[in-house]
């Protein structure tokens, strides 16, 4: 049986010292930077840790669009969009 082999890099610091740290309750894959020591998933189900999901929250923002419209549109938390919101200023 051939396993299949795929590279990955650290989403923060791009290194590619990384290794396997568990699984997620739904039995995703977790993995650990041995550099910056962050974890991050190949792939995430909840929306808000999609990296494109916080310049989409700023975009709607300066569109003229309410924290709460924002939160319902890209299916997220009111908390996460305002925490968004602070933390980008």
């Amino acid at each position: 049986m051939l396993m299949a082999c795929i590279n990955v890099h650290c989403p923060r610091c791009d290194s590619a010292l990384v290794y396997r740290h568990g699984q997620n309750p739904k039995g995703q894959s977790r993995f650990r930077c041995r550099e910056c020591r962050s974890v991050f998933q190949l792939t995430y189900t909840y929306q808000a840790r999609k990296p494109e999901v916080k310049g989409q929250i700023v975009d709607i923002a300066f569109s003229g669009t309410g924290v709460w419209d924002t939160a319902r549109t890209l299916k997220i938390g009111i908390n996460t969009v305002i925490r968004t919101l602070k933390n980008s200023c």
